[in-house]
């Protein structure tokens, strides 16, 4: 297929974009099991962390590639030359990382499309009221649904239904929106919708289920320890709450972009058990181990940003441009 300057440099952007992408996302998806046992031994909070950075990582180093590295030596190398052939491979990856791109915008777009329906349909409907010892106003909702989650990016609220304000205790009631105020802190909406925006190993396959579910569960275990604050009369509200939330029935559906205290999905036993402290022991991490994790970070920064600095660099790159395009 000829192709012109311009139509090259996007065949190759995405092509390129798409063959890193797929291949550390195997990487990924084949170390996924071992990342999850390894952040079970861990805090909650820097488990959620490591998670979403192996999940966020082959879509940030992908397009680190295509900007850092193959637009500049494409632009910098490449003749400007009217048309010139391009391989049938090369197409074909380039369709394929267009279409991951296409699913992930639709994929977003959908779940912004429905948060704002929910939250128009709740701004509408829920009346707003202070809870004691809570600075920021409650926005309550009519109808027996059970439901509390913190709705929005950004400018979040705490979202509770009329029938859970009625039905717990004053406690379990600041447990639960001490936990809600947990997700505010650490952003989880925003990072819910990053991981929408990650595509998938090939278009509308994700491949990462299990590490979804497993950053899902460690970051509701970072926001129950965060509203606990290792307090034991905080932990058995907030155990309460869950188990009379639980009882009411399930929640109704609710926005892919919100973060609710509990959902028919969770596993309810595994968060009371931990609640109520009967869990294992979690151990420490070994200084060298932490030392030795943040020297590599600091060599491979230090690697890139050395490699980035000689021309050599651009040279090869483009070298397998070519090897790409043709």
């Amino acid at each position: 297929m000829i192709l012109p300057y311009t139509v090259r440099l996007l065949c190759i952007c995405f092509a390129t974009f798409f063959l890193v992408h797929a291949a550390l996302s195997l990487v990924i998806w084949a170390c996924s099991s071992a990342a999850i046992r390894f952040g079970e031994a861990l805090r909650p909070r820097l488990a959620a962390r490591i998670l979403l950075f192996l999940r966020l990582s082959p879509f940030v180093l992908a397009i680190f590639v295509v900007t850092a590295l193959c637009i500049p030596s494409y632009l910098w190398l490449e003749p400007d030359a009217t048309f010139e052939q391009v391989g049938i491979l090369c197409v074909l990856a380039a369709i394929l990382g267009m279409a991951i791109w296409i699913a992930s915008i639709v994929r977003v777009a959908r779940a912004w499309s429905l948060s704002l329906r929910y939250r128009r349909q709740w701004e509408c409907e829920s009346n707003q009221t202070r809870i004691a010892g809570h600075d920021s106003a409650v926005f309550v909702t009519p109808g027996g649904a059970p439901l509390v989650a913190l709705a929005g990016i950004v400018r979040p609220r705490i979202i509770v239904s009329q029938r859970v304000l009625g039905a717990l205790r004053p406690e379990e009631l600041d447990a639960a929106l001490r936990h809600e105020r947990a997700h505010d802190i650490s952003h989880d909406n925003l990072k819910r919708l990053l991981v929408l925006l990650a595509p998938g190993v090939l278009p509308f396959v994700r491949g990462f289920a299990s590490l979804d579910r497993a950053w899902a569960r460690f970051t509701e275990w970072a926001a129950d320890d965060h509203a606990t604050a290792g307090e034991s009369h905080r932990s058995l509200s907030l155990a309460a709450a869950l188990v009379h939330i639980a009882q009411m029935g399930a929640a109704p559906g609710f926005s892919p972009l919100a973060s609710s205290l509990f959902t028919s999905g969770t596993d309810l036993r595994e968060r009371v058990d931990r609640l109520l402290g009967v869990e294992r022991a979690i151990p420490v991490i070994p200084r060298r181990t932490r030392i030795f994790f943040i020297g590599s970070v600091l060599v491979a920064a230090i690697f890139l940003a050395v490699a980035l600095s000689r021309p050599e660099t651009f040279y090869f790159v483009h070298g397998l441009l070519e090897q790409l395009i043709h």
